[in-house]
């Protein structure tokens, strides 16, 4: 039984079934609400905030006003598609309750373990059948070190591959204990190698980030659990030749013979409309669209050249 105390689970943004890529295989994702890091760029905005926030489509919205009635605040403005005062809305998700098209959604939902394991266990056969399992995303899943650390560990016992993807923020002694011990494999975001330039992308700097890495990686050599790091190219921002070749002589001077490259997938901008968020990210700025396949193999070859195996990612 889950006997997790409640100001201990985190809010669980969705766990989505039959995805291919995240990770080896056909895989379930768990995707967790909270992250430590302030990127620019988030794939997964509406995962930032630890708490739960409002979703709303206006694609989806039918102008029933049945949200309108039931908003205690009058937060809601009619008409199609629907206009949320984010200012007066106190988040008591009442409008949710009666939207009838799913155009008004609650973004975070406890869960417990074993609330996770009834979503997941019934693909154990397309786990098995294309070497697949479940990863844990989100969000920063190592947030909740405790309730992660339990979650793998049910997963593990029921015969289930483990994928942790992590920003590589966080307390390294906490991580290394409770972690690595029910995880097959660990994905690690390695963005920027210039402290202050991460810094200003991402929030915060990295000099804990890249101590992480490198300890888990020297964890590896040794037969540790598997470690993976990962760079999103973003256009302008993490691609430049000069950010590359920064990230490859970081590399080759710790000895890293292997890392991936994730094209940018412009999806996400409209998810920070739908949670009430601003961007200043202009109209035909690059980022906006599918990344330039010319670029990225010109950037696989800048990588490759250098003895460094580009992994799909």
């Amino acid at each position: 039984m889950d006997s997790d105390k409640p100001l201990k689970r985190p809010l669980i943004i969705d766990v989505k079934g039959n995805s291919l890529d995240d990770g080896p295989g056909t895989r379930s994702v768990v995707f967790f609400k909270g992250c430590p890091l302030d990127c620019y760029w988030c794939q997964n905005p509406e995962s930032k905030r630890v708490e739960p926030e409002l979703l709303f489509d206006g694609e989806k919205c039918v102008g029933s006003g049945e949200c309108t009635k039931a908003c205690p605040e009058e937060a809601l403005e009619p008409g199609r598609p629907l206009r949320v005062n984010r200012d007066r809305c106190t988040l008591c998700f009442q409008c949710v309750d009666v939207c009838p098209s799913t155009a008004l959604e609650r973004v975070g939902r406890e869960m417990s373990v074993e609330d996770i394991m009834r979503k997941v266990t019934p693909y154990k056969p397309f786990f098995k059948n294309t070497g697949g399992g479940v990863t844990l995303s989100g969000g920063e899943p190592t947030l909740f070190m405790d309730f992660t650390s339990r979650l793998l560990k049910r997963l593990r016992e029921e015969g289930i591959h483990t994928l942790v993807e992590t920003c590589g923020l966080f307390n390294f002694e906490s991580f290394t204990e409770k972690i690595p011990p029910h995880a097959n494999l660990i994905y690690m975001d390695m963005k920027i190698v210039n402290h202050e330039e991460h810094k200003r992308w991402c929030g915060v700097g990295n000099k804990k980030i890249i101590e992480n890495f490198l300890r888990l990686h020297q964890m590896w050599q040794k037969g540790g659990v598997e470690i993976k790091p990962r760079t999103p190219l973003i256009p302008g921002i993490t691609d430049t030749d000069e950010k590359i070749r920064a990230l490859v002589r970081f590399y080759k001077g710790h000895g890293i013979r292997r890392a991936a490259l994730m094209k940018n997938n412009p999806t996400w901008l409209n998810k920070f409309e739908k949670i009430g968020v601003k961007t200043d990210i202009a109209k035909e700025s690059p980022m906006r669209e599918f990344y330039d396949q010319k670029r990225f193999e010109h950037i696989r070859k800048m990588v490759e050249d250098e003895g460094i195996e580009v992994l799909e990612s």
